[in-house]
């Protein structure tokens, strides 16, 4: 099995203490594990901080750009600390709790909205050693807890004590429940054309001469339309315009969170961002090569390899690759906030149910089909 990136932090921990004559081999087993499992989850929590932030930097230059106006400009070159400055301001505002909310599920909803935002990175392959854990059913568990948050969105809108917060919650537990069936769909294309639920495996397995061997090439054209599918349904788990219903302004205030403010309203507004990234993230992965990508690892043709890359570099190049991709869909997503418009809640359930489930059964079947002939 290859190690993972708990393994290279408690190397890189061991290596690092060596160098002023401890030894760190002395630390019992499972204290290493904890100290190597807290800071692996430190990384990617400050690397999904990172990309929130960044996008909500982004997401106001890509609208200021479609709109032919100026987006923030001031705070920082190019205004690039304003989402740093708008995350300040929301830590050091005050946390209002109305009287009517219910204390605890009002308090609690965020905390089940972060864990299932952010739990899915866990299984998630940046390359091939940088994931946490190398999970049998690393599909299964992503998906499963990116649906807890559906679950915290429903406290949130019950707890508040609140009628525009509860119709943001029920139409999010509505359009989640709904679309789950095409994604899950989407996904058990490429596990039948893969053959495992393993997301470290499913990349491997799309390793070859260039973009060739990707899954959206490997299973043409039923994985291609597999990835339209997952992508507008990661579009609607996310609350992403033009399905937007559950906090949509011009509707119902803010939806869920209405009465959320301070530290509380940030961690809704990190989580929508994780969500979308880890969309972005599975897309990349299940569809698009993952971590093999443009940037070569390796140069050679036939048997004959001119030039290889070492483990550091060719990790870091598999970072680079993954990130690349992923940031170009998390692009489309503001690209799409700015281009059409708010779908109606019937056209939300046609759009599911009568058009991305037929369409992912089709590619079900073809799938399976496919791998029963050529697999």
């Amino acid at each position: 099995m290859q190690p993972h990136l708990v393994d290279l932090i408690n190397n890189a921990l061991g290596w690092a203490v060596g160098l002023v004559g401890l030894n760190y081999a002395a630390v019992p087993g499972v204290g290493q594990l904890l100290i190597g499992m807290l800071l692996a989850c430190g990384v990617f929590m400050g690397y999904v901080l990172f990309v929130a932030i960044f996008f909500s930097w982004a997401e106001r230059r890509v609208a200021g750009f479609i709109q032919a106006r100026y987006g923030p400009n001031l705070v920082g070159p190019q205004g690039i600390l304003q989402g740093v400055a708008d995350g300040v301001k929301l830590l050091i505002k005050e946390d209002i709790i109305p009287g009517t909310v219910h204390p605890f599920l009002f308090r609690m909803a965020p905390v089940l909205v972060f864990a299932g935002a952010f739990a899915p990175f866990v299984v998630l392959p940046f390359s091939e050693n940088i994931v946490a854990t190398h999970m049998e059913l690393g599909v299964y568990y992503a998906l499963s807890f990116a649906a807890i948050e559906v679950i915290g969105i429903i406290m949130a809108g019950w707890g508040s004590n609140n009628k525009w917060a509860l119709y943001g919650g029920m139409r999010l537990a509505a359009q989640m429940m709904s679309y789950e069936i095409p994604m899950g769909l989407a996904v058990l294309t490429i596990v039948v054309l893969s053959g495992t639920l393993n997301l470290g495996e499913i990349v491997a397995q799309q390793q070859g001469l260039y973009i060739l061997s990707w899954n959206i090439f490997r299973g043409f054209p039923w994985a291609a339309i597999a990835m339209v599918i997952f992508f507008l349904a990661g579009l609607a788990s996310s609350k992403r315009t033009p399905f937007d219903l559950p906090e949509a302004e011009s509707e119902i205030v803010a939806g869920y969170h209405t009465e959320y403010s301070g530290m509380r309203f940030a961690i809704f507004f990190l989580s929508e961002y994780a969500t979308m990234y880890v969309f972005s993230l599975l897309t990349s992965i299940l569809f698009l090569g993952g971590w093999h990508g443009p940037l070569p690892r390796f140069i050679g043709w036939g048997e004959t390899v001119y030039w290889q890359a070492g483990p550091l570099t060719g990790n870091l190049i598999g970072v680079a690759n993954i990130v690349m991709k992923s940031f170009f869909f998390m692009f489309v997503m503001l690209w799409f906030r700015w281009t059409f418009p708010r779908v109606r809640v019937d056209q939300l359930v046609h759009i599911c149910m009568k058009v991305l489930v037929p369409f992912g059964l089709v590619c079900l079947a073809g799938a399976a089909a496919w791998a029963l002939i050529w697999g």
